[in-house]
């Protein structure tokens, strides 16, 4: 498939996966109601979790929500790129993109067959992960096929960054941090000053559930057992188990490799899959925060 063969199908309502340099999202015209409703539907996604608007330019976002000047200074710097911006949204914005919210979370992609996809189609489109809500995301094409084995696929090679992007809330007075990504809460420090510690009152964002990008396989912090039976393990040296991924010792390679370990340990046929914890520190914040959810009961 052609980024103008995906253009023509997403204009008709049907959906595709398209690659981004996070992951490979489930993509629906986002002018289309009909449209976004089958993504929710495909993916078993409870109506109050809010989608990202996918855009072709920063200049697009004019037509989406209200941008303050701390959206322009983030656009500048980090777009096309891996951050989501939450801001008000404007009322021609569908609630059923917003989870029935009065914000809108908007981003450019930063993968050159999406941004012509886009470009192509003339409109942003919504794309979560296309995956079975609350599973782990798909960074590859053939992670799209093994969960929607019909859905057209525009194969763009792995995910270079492989988590979901940065999320940052503009809603407020003050900036805050929802959802760590490879943009760390230091790089957004830097252009916009201290962010807000509290999340009271913040706007609902996607991958913010207790539980979420979770292997089906019984998934667990190793804590210095070693149990018995076929189990997985997921770290940094060998443990003799049944099933291993070994991973490679810096943060962002880490990341890009993540859902493809879970997704391989997923499938070996084992009884639980134990998960060594990585290194604390900035640079960890988005692997850690993906790890918690998936160990989480």
């Amino acid at each position: 498939m052609s980024p103008f063969e995906a253009a023509e199908r997403l204009r008709a309502g049907g959906l595709v996966a398209i690659p981004t340099e996070t992951v490979y999202g489930l993509a629906a015209d986002a002018t289309q109601e009909a449209a976004v409703r089958s993504v929710f539907a495909l993916k078993g996604r409870p109506a109050d979790h809010p989608l990202i608007v996918h855009l072709g330019s920063a200049e697009w976002a004019v037509h989406w929500g209200l941008l303050p000047a701390q959206f322009h200074q983030l656009a500048t710097r980090f777009w096309p790129g891996p951050l989501t911006m939450v801001v008000p949204r404007l009322a021609r914005v569908s609630r059923l993109i917003t989870g029935g919210q009065d914000s809108v979370a908007l981003r450019v992609p930063r993968h050159p067959l999406t941004l012509e996809t886009l470009r192509c189609l003339g409109q942003p489109v919504v794309a979560p992960s296309a995956n079975r809500f609350g599973h782990t995301s798909p960074t590859r094409a053939d992670h799209v096929l093994a969960e929607f084995p019909e859905l057209p696929v525009l194969d763009g090679g792995p995910c270079p960054v492989g988590l979901e992007s940065t999320i940052v809330d503009l809603t407020g007075p003050e900036p805050r941090l929802l959802r760590p990504g490879q943009i760390s809460r230091e790089d957004l420090e830097e252009v916009l000053g201290p962010l807000a510690g509290s999340l009271a009152g913040a706007p609902r964002v996607p991958g913010a559930l207790d539980r979420h990008y979770a292997p089906r396989t019984l998934t667990q912090w190793f804590e210095g057992k070693i149990p018995v039976g076929r189990w997985g393990w997921l770290g940094f040296a060998g443990r003799g188990a049944s099933a291993e991924v070994l991973m490679p010792p810096s943060a962002s390679e880490y990341g890009a490799r993540l859902y493809a370990a879970l997704r391989e340990l997923d499938q070996a046929g084992v009884e639980l899959i134990l998960v060594e914890r990585p290194p604390e520190g900035p640079e960890w914040e988005a692997v850690q925060d993906r790890l918690h959810r998936a160990v989480s009961h």
